[in-house]
């Protein structure tokens, strides 16, 4: 079950952001496997969540060269990301929402709670205000900015427990890519994979169990009902 490893409810619960909180994976998907493939580098989406999804900006950026590299013999073009950067503000300020069902959840939620997120802090910052969440979690709300690495490596989630007052092992932390999972779970805590982003398919759940996810939740609605419990 849920809580095989512990020994009773959480301590906490850690909350990614990008296509957890906010339905915004969906939208940095369309744009940039777009403009990737005018440069030759061609995903598809499946194969481009599973392998980007939960890298910060610099990881993100190192692996996309040496596809290109490997791919056309040539660096990514210095370019090739900044065209994403208007487009994907763009759609966030008019086209982004809440994860259908996450305010009313989270605000439910009476632990202590915040988000880890490999995102840039303005941006961060900025979504969580545009679709109404920032001030459910602040001051609780973490950027990979402020750590040394980023995910997989587990040093948000440590972040996140240590601000919090919390043993990471206590922390329960909600996840929606392979790299999340597994910074989790080398923090020690468990996770939850949360599948009810717009960019997730079929296939979303096996791959976070994969992964090492404890337990896979479809809805913000499935997962208030299993915080009630809490």
């Amino acid at each position: 079950m849920l809580w095989a490893h512990m020994t009773s409810s959480p301590a906490a619960v850690i909350f990614d952001c990008d296509g957890v909180l906010i339905d915004s994976e969906i939208l940095s998907l369309e744009i940039e496997v777009e403009l990737l493939a005018a440069h030759g580098l061609v995903y598809a989406p499946a194969d481009f969540l599973h392998r980007f999804m939960g890298l910060n900006d610099a990881a993100y950026h190192l692996a996309l060269d040496a596809d290109c590299r490997d791919r056309t013999g040539r660096p990514l073009p210095e370019e090739a990301l900044r065209e994403a950067r208007g487009p994907l503000w763009a759609a966030c300020e008019h086209r982004l929402t809440e994860v259908e069902g996450c305010a009313a959840a989270v605000a439910a939620l009476a632990l202590p709670k915040a988000v880890a997120s490999s995102s840039g802090a303005t941006y961060l910052r900025d979504n969580l205000r545009r679709t109404g969440l920032f001030e459910t979690f602040d001051p609780h709300v973490y950027s990979a900015d402020l750590v040394a690495k980023a995910k997989p490596y587990p040093d948000i989630f440590l972040h996140a427990a240590r601000r919090l007052g919390v043993d990471p092992a206590g922390c329960l932390a909600i996840e929606d890519s392979v790299n999340g999972v597994r910074a989790a779970r080398a923090a020690g805590m468990t996770v939850w994979g949360f599948v009810g982003g717009g960019h997730m398919d079929a296939q979303g759940g096996a791959r976070l169990r994969e992964a090492g996810a404890h337990d896979v939740v479809e809805t913000w609605a499935e997962a208030a009902g299993r915080f009630a419990g809490f």
